[in-house]
This record gives C-alpha cells, sequence and structure tokens, in this order.
C-alpha cells in the first residue's frame, strides 16, 4: 500500500476530540476519517507520536479503524441536523476563508 511514510504526515492536524462526521455537507472525507481514526488510536493505546516500537500497530490500528468508520458512515441514515461542530481540518479551511473574505464569505472584488 502507498502511504507516506510517518514521518511524513503532521501531527499539526490532529485534534484533541474526535468530532461527528455523520451528517457533515459536503460529506466527511477521508482525510478527516483519517484524522478522527488517528485520534482516536492515540487515545485509546496512550501513543502521542508512534516509534519503530509501535508504528507498525499504530498504523495498522489506524487503518482499520478508519476502514470501520467510512463503513459506519456509508451505512447510517442521514442525520437531521448537522454536527455541533466541525472536525478540526474544516474549521482551519473556514478560519482562513474568513480571513480571506474579511469575515463576509466572499472574497473581496475589485474596488470601484
Amino acid at each position: 500500500m502507498d502511504r507516506p511514510a510517518p514521518e511524513a504526515r503532521s501531527l499539526e492536524h490532529m485534534c484533541r476530540n474526535i468530532t461527528t462526521l455523520r451528517g457533515l455537507q459536503p460529506i466527511a472525507t477521508p482525510d478527516e476519517i483519517e484524522a478522527a481514526a488517528r485520534q482516536y488510536v492515540r487515545k485509546v493505546g496512550g501513543v502521542q507520536s508512534p516509534t519503530a516500537r509501535t508504528e507498525e500497530a499504530f498504523e495498522r490500528a489506524v487503518r482499520r479503524i478508519a476502514d470501520a468508520t467510512a463503513d459506519l458512515l456509508g451505512e447510517l441514515p442521514e442525520r437531521r441536523m448537522p454536527p455541533p461542530t466541525l472536525p478540526p481540518l474544516r474549521r482551519r479551511a473556514a478560519a482562513a476563508a474568513t480571513v480571506i473574505t474579511g469575515g463576509s464569505g466572499t472574497p473581496p472584488g475589485p474596488s470601484s
């Protein structure tokens, strides 16, 4: 399987709490599902950063949890309301869009 080396992945996209992925519009991306799986494995395994001794088991668990999460999200019915919080990757994108648009939701246009 062609996956980036663990040192190429960044923990900066990790969050302290796992957020709800069901009901997102657009639907949760593979990156968001993997980030949630990685956070789950970190919490349950007590592994902040994998070491040479823990890396194989850690990455295997992340893949299994991500696969199970994708299956679960695909099988559950639609939510009536969106989740209460955005996943960390979307929070960063929303914050960047706010900075770019000046909070208006649309990029600044040419001045008249």
